[in-house]
Parts: structure tokens; C-alpha cells; sequence
């Protein structure tokens, strides 16, 4: 790079700058012209990416854990270099005040949870408060979403359970609120779930706090005529929602999600969202970002 010697400026006088001036002079043309300077290959330096914090509900079932881990290697090992951390609202550590504790800087809470319940709509915002050095958002549940539909076919189709497979109806399983936003999530992902199936009803049930119950869905699609009902669940996890609303399936009932690589894109998804977002003062002011899954 070569920066031409700067001549001093014409002035309305002819006298000969001094020693001082002509220094000044030179100097202040060399700041502007070094301002227009692009140096090649040079990058400033990125701010750190906020913190991913997924949020998992927590279970005394030895396999959750392992479970939610192996979900977030997944994430990692999509995006290389994001930190990943976890908490657990009960029943398992790390607790997610404990893990807010730890961090510094900025971060997105996304839970690991299927809709607006009270976990997403207090305990999360609880968290954060309490947490008053970070800098913080909380993304949104990861139901409903296509990709959700996309894991929750995926774990049927290995349990041999999808249309086309002998199964003529499906009970989506979730663990339930007493939230009306939450159920109107589980029936939004009922829907996409049932145009994967290619039009197979799928219909909602909870393990608890809501209806209908596993049991009663079997019996009610029973009633219409319906033999073979396979068993999906919003679970990330095994655990006791999990392992009772399978124990009522009178066919077969697919995994949990766990690792599965669209909800492992949906997580990532969700974090991106949530620091594109927009949030005001209601539900008219905020602009979801269009975001690459």
C-alpha cells in the first residue's frame, strides 16, 4: 500500500508555512487520506454470538439426559463454534438458574418444550429476571413448525407406524397446559403433521391438565371405525409423560424425538428467529424473521 506524500494546501497567503505548521499540514492530509484506505483481506472482528441455551424440562428417567445431550451435539455439530449450553427447569442439573448464573454477556433461551404453556410464558421470563447481567431473549417453542411434522413423521416412520404402513389414524401425544395457547399449538401440530401423513387424522392428547386423554382419543377413533392407531409424542425425552401416554397406545408408539436431526435444524432455527425478532409492547409489533432451515 502506498500513500502519496501530501503537499501542503494553497492558502490565500504566499508566506511560507513554518516548521509546526507544515507538520500539522501533513498530518492532517495523511488522516484523510488514510480514512479512504481499504486494506485487502482485512475483516473486522465479529461480536460473539449470543449464547444458545436450550431449555429442557427435566425428568428423573435416567435416558433423559442422554437424550437432551445427545439433541445438542447434533446442534453443535451443525453450527461449529456456537456455545451451546443447557438447563433444566427441575428434576435435573444442570438447573437453568445455575447455567444463567455461569454465562456472561448475551444469550436465547430456547425451550426445549412443544408449545405456550406456563414454563415458555413464566418460568422462562422468570429465569431471566433473575439473571439481571445478561442480556437476554427467549425464543419460541418448538411447536408448532413443519419441521417439528418433519421429525414427528420421521419417528413414526421407524417405528413402521406411518401411512402407507398399516395404520389408519394417529394419536399425537403431548404432555398438556392448562394454557388454551398450548392446546391451539398441539392442534396446529396435528394438522401438519396429519398433511405429512398425506391426510391421515391425527388427533391431539395429553398426558395430563388437559383433554383428551391418550385413552379416550384411542377409544374416540375406535368408535369411528379406526383398528390400527399408531401413537406419536411431543416429547424431546423419555420420561413419565413420555412412557405413560405410549403405555396407552393399543399399537405402535414411535421414540421420542430426541436427536432428531430436523428438530436439532428447528433449535437452530428458533435461535435465529428469536435474535431477528423484533418484540414491542404487544402482539401486533412483532416481525418474525424468514430464516433459512
Amino acid at each position: 500500500m502506498t500513500v502519496p506524500i501530501p503537499q501542503p494546501s494553497a492558502s490565500a497567503s504566499s508566506a511560507p508555512l513554518g516548521a509546526g505548521e507544515l507538520a500539522a499540514e501533513i498530518t492532517a492530509q495523511l488522516s484523510r487520506g488514510l480514512r479512504t484506505v481499504r486494506l485487502r483481506g482485512f475483516r473486522p472482528p465479529r461480536p460473539a454470538a449470543p449464547t444458545l441455551v436450550a431449555v429442557a424440562h427435566g425428568s428423573r428417567d435416567p435416558r433423559a439426559l442422554p437424550a437432551v445431550r445427545a439433541l445438542l451435539d447434533r446442534v453443535r455439530a451443525l453450527r461449529p463454534g456456537l456455545p451451546v449450553r443447557l438447563g433444566h427447569i427441575e428434576l435435573n442439573h444442570p438447573l437453568l438458574a445455575d447455567t444463567l448464573a455461569d454465562l456472561r454477556g448475551d444469550a436465547v433461551l430456547v425451550p426445549l418444550l412443544f408449545g405456550h404453556g406456563y414454563h415458555v410464558t413464566h418460568d422462562l421470563p422468570a429465569a431471566l429476571a433473575a439473571a439481571p447481567h445478561l442480556t437476554g431473549r427467549i425464543a419460541a417453542p418448538l411447536g408448532p413448525h413443519p419441521l417439528l411434522a418433519e421429525a414427528l413423521h420421521g419417528r413414526l416412520l421407524e417405528a413402521g407406524a406411518a401411512a402407507g404402513l398399516g395404520s389408519t389414524a394417529v394419536v399425537l401425544a403431548a404432555a398438556g397446559s392448562r394454557a388454551a395457547r398450548s392446546a391451539r399449538d398441539t392442534e396446529h401440530t396435528a394438522r401438519l403433521l396429519s398433511a405429512r401423513l398425506g391426510g391421515l387424522p391425527v388427533v391431539p392428547a395429553y398426558a395430563s391438565a388437559a383433554a383428551p386423554t391418550v385413552a379416550e382419543a384411542v377409544r374416540a377413533l375406535t368408535a369411528d371405525g379406526h383398528e390400527r392407531i399408531a401413537l406419536a409424542g411431543c416429547f424431546t425425552a423419555p420420561g413419565r409423560f413420555a412412557t405413560q401416554c405410549a403405555a396407552a397406545a393399543p399399537g405402535v408408539a414411535a421414540a421420542p424425538l430426541g436427536d432428531h436431526p430436523a428438530l436439532a435444524r428447528l433449535v437452530l432455527h428458533r435461535y435465529d428467529q428469536a435474535l431477528l425478532t423484533r418484540t414491542g409492547s404487544g402482539p401486533e409489533s412483532i416481525r418474525a424473521a424468514t430464516v433459512a432451515v
